[in-house]
């Protein structure tokens, strides 16, 4: 049989997975499901390219790496711009179906929680959040033990024959990205005289601010939907929502601005 545009994107499959669970169902419970499963998707192809960036900076590539992260960039704008698209739904249209929500929320996103840990906001107190022997703590405490994209920057810039802290390249992978004084006067010296190399620190700089602008345009549509409410899987809402805010992946990447 020929391939065609249904067959080869499993259309038949991929158009009966939204299903609504409210009576009736409510009208805006379909938009709410297919704007979470894109969002997944998403997540999906995110954690693709990041696998591919620090493959290529682990080889020593640059350009290959660049390229990717601007395909990173470009689909974190695509998910905050989607947040219009989510905001459209008033508070009432949600609490229409929010009941049947029970306990899921966004908060239980395996993926996106997979993206924080690669990307080196990770600890073994955030794995323990989840119930032992379970998917997610499974997999997250296998994380633990692998290199985070910061640990694949700094790899790449001691194959280029900078002078990052011995320290830093044997430091515990196990928790979140660390700040270090001496980093940062090796990163001075990059940006003054490697201007090639200084355009990837300013592509994580870029990729972090994507993802703080993200979590910000996640916290306000949760105010202006469901207020100061309790979170449906649990957590305090948007006190839970805003405690994310504004912590910086790369620190010394954003530090060192005030050393030039």
């Amino acid at each position: 049989m020929a391939v065609t545009y249904r067959s080869y994107l499993r259309l038949d499959e991929l158009l009966q997975l939204q299903t609504p669970l409210s009576d009736g169902p409510e009208h805006d419970e379909l938009l709410f499901i297919v704007i979470h499963q894109v969002y997944e998707l998403w997540f999906k192809q995110l954690l693709h390219e990041l696998a591919e960036v620090q493959r290529q900076l682990d080889r020593g590539n640059l350009h290959p790496a660049l390229d990717r992260l601007k395909r990173m960039l470009t689909i974190l704008k695509t998910a905050v711009g989607q947040v219009d698209v989510l905001e459209t739904m008033t508070p009432l249209q949600f609490n229409s179906f929010r009941g049947r929500l029970e306990t899921s929320s966004g908060f239980q996103s395996l993926q996106f929680r997979e993206f924080e840990f690669r990307l080196g906001h990770r600890s073994a107190q955030l794995a323990a959040r989840y119930p032992e022997g379970s998917v997610e703590r499974t997999l997250l405490e296998g994380l633990l033990k692998e290199r985070t994209l910061y640990d694949s920057f700094l790899k790449f810039l001691s194959l280029q024959g900078a002078a990052v802290p011995a320290e830093l390249l044997a430091r515990d992978i196990s928790q979140s990205n660390p700040e270090h004084a001496g980093f940062r006067a090796c990163l001075v010296d990059i940006y003054r005289a490697r201007p090639e190399v200084a355009s990837l620190c300013e592509r994580l700089v870029d990729l972090d601010e994507g993802i703080q602008e993200w979590r910000y345009r996640h916290v306000k549509m949760v105010e202006r939907t469901i207020g100061r409410k309790m979170g449906t899987g649990g957590s305090a809402g948007v006190d839970y929502l805003k405690a994310t805010l504004f912590n910086a992946l790369f620190k010394d990447l954003w530090a060192v601005r005030s050393e030039f």
